[in-house]
């Protein structure tokens, strides 16, 4: 059974750093191109950030473009977002998720989900 588990979400204020984390079991990790999105009440799930299986490509959205870094430990089996100088409009649920068959940022694409965990931050 494959799981996704986030860790690292809470309350930040404007202009502060926060490290998100997923772990990953039950899939071949380096299979999978691994991604990043959220999404805030009202809204929809917005892409954030994907890492290739083979952590040799990045790619993100334009409104985080600059100020968050993607990455992984394939030895880990782990997926790391780091999210710098953090606004209020970055407030919203994080979902690590994982896609077999290629690069994508649309979330249709992606195959399994984790459960979220709640960004906030305050100005």
């Amino acid at each position: 059974q494959v799981q996704l588990v986030e860790s690292g979400g809470g309350l930040v204020q404007a202009g502060g750093s926060l490290r998100l984390s997923c772990a990953a079991s039950g899939l071949t990790f380096r299979g999978y191109t691994m991604g990043w999105f959220r999404q805030a009440p009202g809204k929809e799930r917005e892409f954030v950030a994907s890492i290739h299986e083979s952590g040799a490509g990045t790619a993100y959205g334009d409104s985080v473009k600059g100020r968050f870094t993607i990455s992984r430990d394939n030895s880990k089996n782990t997926v790391h977002l780091q999210m710098n100088t953090l606004k209020p409009a970055d407030t919203a649920v994080y979902y690590c998720a994982a896609d077999a068959s290629g690069w994508s940022r649309f979330k249709d694409d992606y195959d399994y989900w984790g459960q979220g965990t709640q960004v906030t931050v305050s100005s």
